[in-house]
């Protein structure tokens, strides 16, 4: 008769298992929140064995972790493209662009079948304030935030010198709260009385524009009107 050990490292000899955890404790965690969610729901879900789930992550905590850790290239994405930005000649719609890069990325996610359930992990497992979303926060997306910070700070200052980091922080504060509704919304489709579906990408630009009108409006100063000059009769 197979030990449990022995049966142990059959199980973790296929890799599929490994990927079949991920995906299903994203999709518990997403669906439920994550203090919903047990280590044997989530072996149920991967139809794995228990004991494989703890072999491969450890503590639920660290498989929550995990999950980030696996989708880490949509925030290298997202930097890549702020990169691009700075590297282009100055005089380039900056701030627009720095909220396409922000936003593109994870509308596409939203979009693809294989990143649904981790676009509403992010909406909504990390909104909670609990020391496990605390954690991914700080180990993933705070650095990338900074950046974007700082982007749109050094973007502002352009044409407001004396705007401070800190009401750029703010920008970023409101242009993630419109985003994280966008992409979790299942209520439009019935205020607009089916004139428009949840997360459609016909969307996207107005969403954009939306964000950089916004920081613009509240942020940079208003043109200056011209008087008109009225022609003698």
């Amino acid at each position: 008769m197979q030990t449990n050990a022995r049966r142990n490292r059959q199980a973790a000899a296929r890799p599929d298992r490994k990927q079949a955890i991920l995906l299903a404790a994203e999709k518990l965690f997403a669906q439920r929140g994550y203090h919903a969610v047990s280590i044997r729901q989530i072996a149920k879900e991967a139809d794995v064995p228990l004991a494989l789930v703890s072999y491969y992550f450890g503590q639920k905590h660290e498989l929550f972790h995990a999950i980030f850790a696996s989708w880490s290239g949509t925030i290298a994405e997202r930097l890549e493209a702020l990169a691009e930005i700075g590297r282009a000649p100055t005089g380039e719609p900056r701030l627009r662009r720095i909220v396409q890069a922000f936003v593109e990325p994870v509308l596409r996610l939203r979009a693809s079948p294989e990143g649904e359930y981790y676009a509403l992990l992010i909406t909504q497992g990390l909104g909670t304030g609990q020391r496990e979303a605390d954690s991914v926060l700080r180990d993933f997306f705070d650095p990338m935030a900074m950046a974007f910070i700082d982007a749109l700070h050094d973007a502002l200052r352009e044409q407001a010198p004396d705007v401070s980091r800190g009401t750029a922080a703010w920008c970023y504060q409101f242009a993630l709260g419109a985003l994280l509704h966008h992409i979790s919304d299942t209520r439009v489709e019935r205020l607009s009385q089916g004139a428009n579906l949840p997360q459609d990408p016909r969307a996207a630009s107005l969403l954009i524009d939306f964000i950089v009108h916004g920081i613009h409006g509240a942020v940079l100063p208003p043109p200056v009107s011209r008087p008109t000059t009225r022609k003698s009769p």
